[in-house]
């Protein structure tokens, strides 16, 4: 379950890294770096953190394997509300509704938290070799 997890999450921030190098790629040649805070969010949490999770997820057995499920979901789920409120919100693309927005914004945030929250305590339930 953790090795399947660990896979998902390593594949899953390899996306992010993409979005992430390219966003930062594409501001680099614009002369534009308003994109700033969503780069570096991108990076930092749809990357860093979730590979982070995978290679633990791929190293360590977990004594209750539906958390790992659970973190895992909401860390992906999270990366993208976050990432992608955040630059909903700096850029409302679409015109949206700048509440509906906001929420989307939050939501994903409290996700990711709450996906954090949730490894901080699994690595606290790990299985001895």
């Amino acid at each position: 379950m953790e090795k399947t997890w660990g896979l998902r999450l390593i594949q899953f921030s390899a996306i992010f890294g993409f979005i992430g190098t390219y966003l930062g790629s594409h501001m680099a040649g614009q002369m534009d770096y308003s994109l700033r805070p969503i780069h570096a969010h991108i990076l930092l949490v749809g990357w860093l953190s979730v590979f982070a999770w995978g290679i633990f997820y791929t190293n360590f057995k977990i004594k209750y394997k539906k958390l790992v499920t659970i973190q895992s979901v909401l860390g992906m789920i999270g990366a993208i509300g976050l990432t992608g409120g955040m630059w909903l919100y700096n850029l409302n693309p679409f015109n949206w509704n700048e509440t509906f927005v906001m929420i989307l914004f939050i939501v994903g945030g409290s996700l990711l938290l709450l996906a954090f929250l949730l490894f901080a305590v699994i690595t606290f339930m790990t299985e001895k070799k």
